[in-house]
Parts: C-alpha cells; sequence; structure tokens
C-alpha cells in the first residue's frame, strides 16, 4: 500500500495537488480559529465593508499560507509540513494574544470592529512579519 501512494505522490502533479488542498482545507480551520477568538465575525464585518477587518484578515490568511510555504519547502512529507504548519499556525495565534495584551490603552478587537483602519494595518503586518520568523524556524 505504502508503494503505490509513494508511486503516486512522486508525481509531481499530485503532489502539488495535495499539498494544495491541504493547506486550503487547513487554510479554513485555521481561519475558523481566528473567527472563534475575536469578537467580531470576520466575514460578516468585511461583507459590511469594514476595511480594518479586511486587513487584519487578510494579514492572518498571507501569514498562515506563508508558514505553509516555509512548512511544504523544508519538509519531504505531507504529514510533517502539515504538523510544522499547525505548529507555526499555533504560535501566529499565540502572537494575537500578545498584542492584545501588550495594548492595555485599548482592545484590539473592538478597535477593528470599528473600523480602525491603522490598527487594522499594524494586525495585518504584525501577522505577515511573524509568519516570516516563525517560517524561517521550521525544519
Amino acid at each position: 500500500m505504502n508503494e503505490e501512494v509513494d508511486a503516486i505522490m512522486g508525481n509531481p502533479f499530485v503532489e502539488t495537488l495535495a499539498f494544495f488542498s491541504v493547506a486550503v482545507l487547513a487554510l479554513v480551520v485555521f481561519l475558523a480559529v481566528f473567527e472563534l477568538v475575536t469578537k467580531y465575525k470576520d466575514w460578516d464585518e468585511i461583507k459590511k465593508g469594514n476595511v480594518a477587518v479586511a486587513m487584519a484578515t487578510g494579514g492572518k490568511i498571507f501569514g498562515i499560507c506563508n508558514i505553509f510555504r516555509f512548512a511544504i519547502l523544508n519538509n519531504d512529507s505531507l504529514l510533517f509540513s502539515l504538523t510544522w504548519a499547525a505548529y507555526g499556525f499555533v504560535l501566529l495565534l499565540v502572537a494575537y494574544f500578545i498584542f492584545e495584551f501588550l495594548t492595555p490603552y485599548f482592545k484590539i478587537d473592538e478597535q477593528i470592529q470599528q473600523d480602525n483602519r491603522a490598527v487594522g494595518l499594524i494586525s495585518m503586518i504584525l501577522s505577515v512579519s511573524l509568519s516570516y520568523v516563525i517560517g524561517a524556524s521550521v525544519t
């Protein structure tokens, strides 16, 4: 059985499709987790035209995908790539909570929900930047 799977995964088109499919599925799951920890509903706010939420969500999407990029580049198997990407996501989630904790003057979620674009931009840049730091440490 493993030989057949190895033969199928040896095809670069199949391998790309497998990594892509898993990454998209994991992206949906990870975004759902982020949706659970924020005080607003991302897609409802984006539908209303809330640019701050769109920027923060876009940063999360980029950050998650960038971590996957590093995980795929540095691992031979789909399982190890997914494991490292999940670990990277947890670190990105921890960074989100640290960002909220380190800003005691206002609540990040409330400001983003109120369409404070400056806070949305900082949130986006933080997600993108930290995804590079996390990704660089993925082995």
